[in-house]
C-alpha cells in the first residue's frame, strides 16, 4: 500500500514540478487581466477565433491524433540528409538594404527601411519543452542568438512552443529594444525578465505608430494558444507592417476564413505575405491551412509576393517533410503568384522583384 501510495504521489508531483519551470511562462495576471476582461474577444474566461473553430475535425481525437504521430508509416516526415542553408553576417549588413532571412519553419529576420525586425525566433534544437522531443532537422541549427544584431522591433505572433522559444528569447534579451506580441503575452516576457516599458501587447485590430512611418496593426487568425494543458489564456495574432516603402503581412498559424479577406480589403494589397504553410493534417483543418488554402490567403489578401514558411524544421505532422513546399509550387503553376523559396539563410533583396528561387528540396532525400 505504502509503494502505491509513494508511486500515485510521484505521478501527480512530477508534473506540478515540471510545470513550475519558467519556461513554460504565466498566465496574466492583474492589471494586464483586467485589460484582457475588457477585450471584446475574450469570453466567458477564454479568447475565441471569430468563428467556431474545432481542435480536431473529421471525427479526430487526441488519442487518434497521437497515435498517427507517433506511428506513421511515411518514411519520408524527417530528411535523412542535412537540409542546405547558408550563413550571411547579419551583424555588419547594410542597414540601408531591404532584407530577408528565413532561419526555417517560422522564424526569419526583416531589416526594412533603416529597422531591424526578428519574428517567432527559435534557435533551440528542438521546438517542445523538453530538449528530448521534436528535435531539428540536420543542418536547420546553423544560427544562433550570437548571431542576430541588435533588435528594434521583437515579434511575437502566439506563444506556442515553436514560436516562443524561452532559451532563445532569454539570450537576445540584451538585444531587443521593443517587443511586440498579441494581448496577454507579454505575462510570460515581464516573467522572465524583461523591462514591462519594453513590451507592446495589442488586441485585434489595435494600431500602433511606431515612429519613422513605421506603423503596425494586430489582425485575427483562426487558431490557439497555450505552453501547458490550459489554452487561450493569451491572445494569437498576424500583423500587418506597414513602412514607408513596404507593407508586409506577418502570418500567424491558422485556419482559412474570412479574416484574410478583410484584411487584405482593408490594409492591402501586400508587397508580400508571409504564410503558414506546413505542419497541416485533414484532422486539423480548422486552425491549419492546406497549401490550397494558403494560395486563396494570400490571394484575399492582394499579396504580390508570398513567403510559405512552418516547415522544413521540426516534424509537427505526419505529411513528408518537403510536402508542403512540393505541393504550394505545384498549385501555384496555375496561379502565378510569385513565391519565395529561399534557403534557410539566405538573404533575399525585398526590392529585387526579378529574384528566381530554385527547388531546392528535391536534392534532398
Amino acid at each position: 500500500m505504502l509503494l502505491a501510495v509513494s508511486i500515485l504521489l510521484l505521478v501527480i508531483l512530477i508534473p506540478v514540478v515540471v510545470f513550475q519551470h519558467k519556461k513554460f511562462g504565466k498566465r496574466p495576471t492583474g492589471s494586464r487581466l483586467e485589460r484582457i476582461k475588457n477585450s471584446p474577444n475574450f469570453v466567458k474566461g477564454q479568447f475565441l477565433n471569430q468563428s467556431k473553430t474545432l481542435t480536431f475535425t473529421g471525427g479526430a481525437n487526441v488519442f487518434k491524433i497521437a497515435k498517427e504521430f507517433y506511428f506513421s508509416k511515411n518514411v519520408k516526415v524527417r530528411p535523412v540528409n542535412q537540409i542546405p542553408s547558408i550563413k550571411i553576417d547579419l551583424k555588419n549588413s547594410d542597414i540601408n538594404k531591404n532584407i530577408l532571412v528565413w532561419f526555417g519553419h517560422s522564424s526569419y529576420f526583416i531589416q526594412i527601411d533603416g529597422k531591424r525586425i526578428l519574428v517567432d525566433p527559435v534557435f533551440s534544437d528542438y521546438a517542445s519543452p523538453f530538449s528530448t522531443g521534436i528535435k531539428a532537422f540536420k543542418g536547420t541549427n546553423i544560427y544562433t542568438a550570437d548571431d542576430i544584431p541588435e533588435i528594434d522591433f521583437l515579434f511575437i505572433t502566439h506563444d506556442h512552443w515553436d514560436h516562443l522559444d524561452y532559451n532563445t528569447v532569454k539570450e537576445l534579451k540584451p538585444k531587443i529594444k521593443q517587443i511586440i506580441c498579441p494581448l496577454g503575452n507579454g505575462e510570460h516576457f515581464e516573467f522572465w525578465g524583461f523591462d514591462e516599458k519594453k513590451i507592446i501587447e495589442m488586441d485585434w485590430n489595435d494600431s500602433i505608430a511606431l515612429g519613422n512611418e513605421f506603423i503596425v496593426s494586430a489582425v485575427p487568425s483562426r487558431h490557439f494558444s497555450g505552453r501547458g494543458f490550459v489554452r487561450n489564456k493569451a491572445l494569437w495574432a498576424s500583423f500587418v507592417l506597414e513602412s514607408k516603402t513596404k507593407k508586409i503581412f506577418l502570418g500567424c498559424d491558422g485556419g482559412y476564413d474570412s479574416h484574410f479577406a478583410e484584411a487584405g480589403e482593408k490594409y492591402g494589397p501586400f508587397d508580400l505575405a508571409i504564410l503558414e504553410n506546413g505542419q497541416y493534417n485533414k484532422n486539423w483543418g480548422k486552425i491549419h491551412m492546406q497549401p490550397q488554402e494558403v494560395l486563396k490567403a494570400a490571394n484575399d489578401l492582394g499579396a504580390r509576393s508570398l513567403l510559405p514558411i512552418h516547415s522544413c524544421r521540426f516534424k509537427l505532422s505526419t505529411h513528408a517533410w518537403d510536402e508542403p513546399l512540393e505541393r504550394i509550387t505545384a498549385l501555384n503553376k496555375e496561379n502565378k503568384l510569385r513565391i519565395i523559396t529561399p534557403l534557410i539563410g539566405e538573404g533575399v533583396d525585398l526590392d529585387d522583384s526579378s529574384l528566381k528561387f530554385h527547388e531546392w528540396w528535391r536534392n534532398v532525400n
